[in-house]
């Protein structure tokens, strides 16, 4: 299968799915390589970073082929699973110019 139409493929799966529609989250994209392809993750390089990005195999059909030495664009959203309040700290209150 084409590269191109799996990279379609994986935005098109992560613009659609359930987290992106209810919450209405800024999308991302990053161009590069391929550096490591799973049925469930792939890791993509761009200059001397990389980024890892897991896959949902259900609706991204296609991902398995994905291969190592590709170029891919990756659309993403930032999503957060878990969040802790840290120690809470008084915020001074802005006062008023005469």
């Amino acid at each position: 299968m084409n590269p191109k139409i799996i990279c379609l493929l994986a935005a098109l799966s992560l613009a659609l799915s359930g987290s992106v529609l209810a919450a209405g989250s800024k999308t991302y994209q990053i161009t590069g390589t391929v550096v490591e392809a799973t049925g469930s993750k792939v890791t993509v390089e761009k200059g001397t970073e990389r980024f890892e990005f897991d896959i949902d195999p259900a609706t991204v059909k296609g991902s398995a082929e994905l291969k190592v030495g590709s170029t891919v664009t990756v659309t993403y959203v930032m999503s957060a699973t878990k969040i802790e309040a840290g120690a809470t700290s008084q915020v001074p209150s802005a006062q008023s110019s005469p």
